[in-house]
């Protein structure tokens, strides 16, 4: 039952962020004096429609998207002639480029929204896997099995490497026996090779501090790359990772800016790599193992909130619905007809070109046919919906799945 909460939940949202994009589209629309005819949200037959002054507001079958639209998209369209003047093609660039780029600004609005209130309430998980010191444990357990208790106790002889060199909580390691280590998964691999006196330095605040750490060499339950455990001897400092960032609701608006920014690099680069990871959903559609990293629809996203929401996992819950909405902003800016970013590039296009033509004392060129672009907008529009169906299919026959 919670599974199929979180489906439906996930899904919910997508659609109402979908709604928002197009929202943004209407609402810059209208606040420039253009004129929007029709507001829906899916495709397909319509299941509910009302009219509000010059616009049609509704609903249709298939939610899987929506649309906004505005009279006079390009010049190749009929217009009457009291609706010339307020043409979309015959506004100014400026005011033609927030309208286009509206529906994906609003998608970053939503995405920061929403890591805004994880930060002020549960807090933001840290995926840049920073070495930041949450607990320090008042010693550390000689063997394995102390170790894997929930509330493991001190023996007398139990070393306490972590209080004796004066680690803090909050502190961040940076290094370890004088090397750089920008992540807790490197930290904590130096350390396992470390034995004896070794020198950690350690960010508090904004210092640096040179701490002396006695690392003992003890009993630890380690996991191979299959999954598998096994009982081996390695360096211990006693701290654990800090698993979230907390804030409150005032520190919460830096704290989700900053992230924010982190969340568009990773969108960013998993764009660069979209193409390479495209055979992962082929070979999954055959039945082979279905990479985690492999490209999701809207399908096997709400696939994963049920799955999170089964496991009580609401951070990555949310963390998805902010990083699907960052990743739909971003893609649609791309300069490819049909998406807005293409629409962008051809009025920019038209901008600079009339620029040029007015240094060399010519009057403004045309407006750009649209007609010539086809081939290229059959392409892209094949392309993309290629990669949604194999997407949406390997999501079908072999989603991914959280463990």
């Amino acid at each position: 039952m919670a599974f199929v909460l979180g489906v439906v939940l996930f899904a919910l949202l997508i659609g109402i962020s979908i709604a928002l994009h197009e929202l943004g589209h209407l609402a810059t629309a209208k606040a420039f004096g253009m004129k929007v005819t029709r507001y829906y949200i899916g495709f397909g037959p319509r299941v509910w429609s009302m009219r509000r002054g010059e616009t049609e507001y509704g609903l249709k079958a298939i939610p899987a998207g929506g649309f906004c639209e505005i009279v006079g998209m390009t010049a190749l369209d009929e217009l009457s002639p009291e609706d010339e003047k307020r043409a979309f093609y015959r506004q100014k660039t400026w005011k033609r480029v927030v309208v286009l780029s509206a529906g994906s600004i609003t998608h970053f609005i939503v995405g920061f929204v929403v890591l805004y209130a994880m930060a002020a309430t549960i807090g933001l998980p840290d995926i840049r896997d920073e070495a930041v010191v949450s607990k320090v444990s008042q010693c550390v357990p000689a063997t394995a099995a102390e170790a894997k208790k929930e509330n493991p106790t001190c023996a007398p002889t139990d070393p306490t490497p972590g209080v004796s060199a004066g680690v803090q909580q909050g502190d961040r390691i940076v290094a370890v026996d004088g090397q750089r280590l920008p992540t807790w998964t490197e930290v904590q691999k130096k350390i396992q090779q470390s034995s004896g006196p070794t020198e950690v330095v350690v960010l508090r605040g904004d210092d640096e501090v040179k701490l002396t750490v006695d690392i003992p060499q003890v009993e630890r339950e380690l996991r191979r790359a299959d999954g598998s455990t096994y009982v081996d001897t390695v360096g211990v400092v006693g701290v654990a990772k800090s698993r979230l960032y907390e804030y409150n609701a005032l520190t919460a608006v830096g704290g989700a800016t900053k992230y924010t920014g982190d969340m568009f690099a990773n969108t960013w680069r998993g764009l660069m790599k979209f193409p390479e990871k495209i055979p992962m959903v082929i070979k999954a559609i055959g039945g082979g193992e279905r990479d985690p990293e492999a490209p999701v629809s809207v399908v096997g996203a709400s696939i994963l909130g049920g799955d999170a929401v089964s496991a009580g996992l609401w951070h990555f819950f949310w963390l998805m619905l902010a990083g699907l909405n960052f990743f739909i902003g971003v893609f649609n800016l791309l300069p490819l007809l049909p998406l807005d970013g293409g629409h962008i590039a051809v009025n920019l296009y038209e901008r600079v070109r009339d620029w040029v033509r007015k240094l060399r004392g010519k009057p403004a060129g045309p407006p750009v046919n649209y007609l010539r672009l086809l081939p290229l907008t059959y392409f892209a529009i094949f392309v993309g919906g290629a990669i949604t169906l194999l997407t949406i299919t390997a999501d079908i026959v072999n989603p991914i799945r959280l463990p």
